[in-house]
């Protein structure tokens, strides 16, 4: 029995370039962090032959991998080599539907990462990206980019880098555990009590990269603008930015914003937020907030009715933290 542990994450700038539709022709730039809430796959053998499939509230259970109705299950195991006689479970720290966290792409590295393992496989983080990003792009044509992929995958607080030859390069920042903390304690998460589906948001951004690549070079210059903050250890100019890319980023595409976020960013700031943006996609999920420590209790209080998700930067990244091996059956 083995599980694999892989982390959720806040994108702070650049979203967008990860799309193919833009790094085509230019090259696009992220800066993202991982963050200490995780998503969980333990996965064991089976003394028959049968798949037992748990998560959420469902249950599966079938003779064969192709049979399993949870698609990045069913691609993760196909890709990975498995066929039968395991069982599977899945789990997270928060609902990883509409959360605007990465889920579903931490999901499907977790998944790969684990199922690689207990067939004896150790792959790299650079892989278990590249074919997480083959099972949610080719393989299910869901209309993302690759930043979420990476970020799970590699950890840390990273510049990632999208070639047009499809090649990414990451660097994490390198910050030491006392500024982490510093960092970190600078973000509030807020739910925004609003679950949805991003892909309507994202589809719609991807099919307007044309006419949007204006807002989008100057996004990907807020992401060069954040990293320069970051390695300069001029933090609060994140906040300043995080404004700026919000702004940009609602222009991208209908359903981003509305007006019940709308409410909640002006609240923030008129309490002293300094920047912030909708995590994810839009239209629902957590609202991320950079915070100076000495106006966070007004920021809570402005926003009483809605719940806070205290996070920390993580400086991993997809990771196996429990592997029981035996000999096999």
């Amino acid at each position: 029995m083995l599980i694999s542990q892989t982390p959720l994450r806040i994108s702070l700038a650049g979203g967008g370039t990860d799309l193919r539709e833009y790094y085509k022709d230019s090259d696009g730039f992220v800066i993202s962090t991982a963050i200490d809430k995780y998503v969980y796959v333990l996965i064991k053998e089976r003394f028959d032959s049968k798949i037992y499939l748990n998560y959420a509230a469902r249950k599966e259970i079938v003779d064969d991998i192709s049979e399993i109705q949870h698609e990045l299950v069913r691609e993760a195991g196909v890709m990975a080599g498995l066929r039968n006689g395991f069982e599977l479970a899945t789990f997270a720290d928060i609902p990883s539907e509409g959360s605007g966290l990465g889920s579903s792409s931490s999901l499907t590295v977790g998944l790969l990462n684990a199922m690689y393992t207990f067939t004896g496989h150790q792959v790299t983080h650079d892989r278990l990206a590249e074919e997480a990003c083959a099972i949610e792009i080719e393989i299910l044509k869901k209309p993302i980019g690759k930043q979420d992929q990476y970020i799970a995958a590699h950890g840390g607080l990273t510049a990632i880098t999208f070639h047009g030859s499809e090649r990414v390069t990451t660097e994490q920042l390198g910050l030491t555990e006392r500024e982490r903390h510093e960092l970190g304690g600078r973000f509030m998460l807020f739910f925004t009590n609003i679950t949805r589906q991003a892909s309507s948001i994202l589809r719609e951004q991807r099919d307007n990269t044309s006419l949007n690549r204006a807002h989008l070079q100057a996004i990907h210059g807020l992401g060069k603008r954040i990293e320069s903050a970051i390695r300069a250890r001029r933090f609060d100019e994140i906040g300043e930015v995080l404004d700026e890319n919000w702004t940009l980023k609602k222009q991208l595409a209908s359903g981003i914003t509305t007006a019940r976020i709308d409410d909640m960013y002006h609240r923030a700031q008129a309490a002293g937020a300094m920047g912030g943006k909708i995590a994810g996609a839009g239209g629902g999920g957590f609202l991320l907030l950079y915070v100076r420590p000495e106006h966070q209790a007004n920021v809570r209080e402005a926003l009483s009715e809605y719940r806070p998700m205290p996070v920390m930067l993580d400086n991993f990244g997809a990771t196996i933290i429990f592997n029981q091996r035996r000999y096999r059956w």
